[in-house]
């Protein structure tokens, strides 16, 4: 490989506005020089990159690979600061990029679009931000009609468990059911708005980027399940969510059986 730039010698033109994502790039990227001298290049994400990161926030970094690579997730600590790091080789990321659309999950996708650039000699970290964005925007794979059954399915069955709850119910098996509810309305109604999905915080930053008025419903739904153990405010935005979809179903839902399915039965 040829003579790399010393860590801290280039500037960061599109962080400039702000000093403390170049600090974290210039910290990021003498993380990479240290740990993958053979990196074809290194990009920043994640909310170091974006100008939201607290002093407890970590380093999300996506690594190329050169071709025979192997692709992995390592987490460590680099100068005191936690490091998340996806390294991929080219190959590979492409199949990641093709998984994410698949699942709705895009946290690869948003890494590389929303970056930083640490290393690129060659340019194929930029090309990989460009396909990134472009993926962005097409959005993910629409639901095929067995996904969206077996959403409305899963999503029905959910509501009939919550409307048995209440006050005087058991208070952690209500708000197991009622964490569920939100996820299973967040999967069928980012999907019906052709929008990404997202778990734990990013799942009601996605919600809500997809849908500000449904989405900000469930969210009061849960919130007010959680603090008075009232279930109706998410009941009624959950079924509206059904609405979107077709409706509840119960009787003459019908499924092939899967082994190690992603989604299984309600209880599952």
């Amino acid at each position: 490989m040829d003579a790399q730039p010393q860590p801290d010698a280039a500037p960061f033109p599109e962080a400039t506005g702000s000093s403390a994502v170049v600090e974290y790039a210039h910290e990021a990227r003498r993380l990479v020089f240290a740990r993958y001298p053979d990196a074809l290049g290194a990009v920043l994400g994640g909310s170091s990159a974006s100008g939201r990161a607290t002093p407890r926030s970590d380093l999300d970094i996506a690594v190329l690979l050169p071709d025979g690579g192997i692709s992995r997730h390592e987490v460590f600590r680099h100068e005191g600061r936690p490091a998340e790091v996806f390294l991929h080789t080219r190959v590979d990321l492409g199949e990641v990029f093709a998984e994410a659309r698949a699942t709705r999950r895009a946290t690869a996708l948003f890494i590389y679009a929303e970056s930083v650039l640490l290393y690129d000699p060659d340019g194929h970290a930029e090309t990989r931000r460009a396909e990134a964005h472009a993926l962005l925007a097409a959005g993910p794979e629409p639901l095929t009609p067995n996904e969206s059954e077996l959403g409305r399915f899963l999503l029905t069955d959910l509501l009939d468990d919550l409307a048995e709850t209440g006050p005087g119910s058991d208070r952690h098996e209500q708000l197991a059911i009622a964490d569920r509810t939100l996820q299973e309305a967040a999967h069928l109604l980012t999907a019906h708005h052709r929008a990404w999905n997202g778990a734990g915080k990013w799942l009601p930053r996605r919600l809500t980027a997809a849908d500000p008025v449904l989405g900000r419903e469930l969210l009061r739904g849960h919130l007010a399940l959680a603090e008075r153990a009232d279930p109706a405010p998410l009941t009624t935005a959950a079924r509206r969510v059904l609405e979107l979809l077709g409706g509840p179903l119960r009787e003459g839902y019908v499924a092939p059986w899967r082994p190690s399915a992603g989604s299984g039965a309600a209880e599952a």
